[in-house]
């Protein structure tokens, strides 16, 4: 980190959570009311934080309306398309928000330093982008752009974690393992990508995230001032009385088959 910080506590941290939780279930509102067209791209450096910030932006978000799109390798199909094609087929209609858990930026950062493509790929795309990108906010997009910036410190300290514990270890590949010895090769290219397509259209939000809860708030607090919206909760709904029916039967409990309770446990 550039400079010590307080961390938020526990009980600070999941209120302020909440509340932001709450005003992106009014933006999700306005932007279905308005028909609006979001994109929000998430990139940075492997353990940067990104998937923990997506999740908790979508945690109380209607998956109709704000989806999470992260698409595996190319096929070979694929590799012979349009680079943009696979990407264009998951933009948003109106009414919608597209999250990008990693994005067409992958030309930019694993594939040109692991040289899954070749110079004058990364050449055209570093060419082709930034014009892309303004094709879709002229189209009437809002295009979002954050880049979560770790330490190599604190990168290697969640890479270590990952290790031991079981529940993570899906999360390390071995392109993230050949990650952690070309960090200044990945540096490059994130200074290269920067100085082609951080444009004024779309320009690239960092987001310092040493410290994970710091930056979900930071990061969801600035998305919400990005997008004017305005409360469209609905007044207070009273739920109407069940009716009665007259002369059903149900069919006996015995017909159905049910999924064994073994949960509470006696030593519980």
């Amino acid at each position: 980190m550039s400079k010590k910080s307080k961390v938020i506590g526990k009980r600070a941290y999941e209120k302020a959570l909440f509340e932001l939780q709450l005003e992106l279930v009014k933006l999700q509102a306005w932007v279905k009311h308005q028909g609006l067209k979001v994109i929000i791209i998430f990139e940075g450096r492997d353990a940067a934080g990104k998937g923990g910030v997506i999740k908790r932006i979508t945690q109380h978000l209607n998956p109709r309306i704000a989806r999470v799109v992260a698409l595996p390798a190319p096929t070979e199909r694929e590799k012979s398309q349009w680079y943009f094609q696979r990407y264009s087929a998951y933009l948003p209609a109106a009414g919608e928000i597209v999250l990008l858990d990693r994005s067409w930026y992958n030309r930019a950062g694993v594939e040109k330093v692991m040289g899954f493509c070749t110079a004058e790929e990364h050449e055209e795309f570093l060419r082709s982008c930034p014009e892309f990108e303004r094709m879709l906010v002229r189209s009437g997009t809002i295009l979002i752009k954050y880049w979560f910036s770790v330490s190599d410190d604190v990168q290697g300290k969640r890479f270590r974690s990952r290790l031991e514990e079981p529940h993570k270890r899906w999360k390390l590949s071995p392109i993230d393992l050949e990650s952690l010895s070309r960090w200044e090769e990945y540096s490059k290219a994130k200074d290269q990508m920067f100085a082609h397509t951080d444009i004024k259209q779309a320009p690239w939000y960092v987001v310092n995230s040493d410290i994970k809860k710091h930056a979900r708030l930071n990061c969801i607090s600035h998305l919400l001032s990005l997008i004017p919206y305005e409360d469209l909760t609905p007044e207070k709904i009273v739920l109407p009385e069940r009716n009665k029916t007259v002369g059903y039967v149900r069919p006996p409990m015995s017909d159905q088959t049910f999924v064994p309770e073994i949960y509470p446990k006696e030593d519980d």
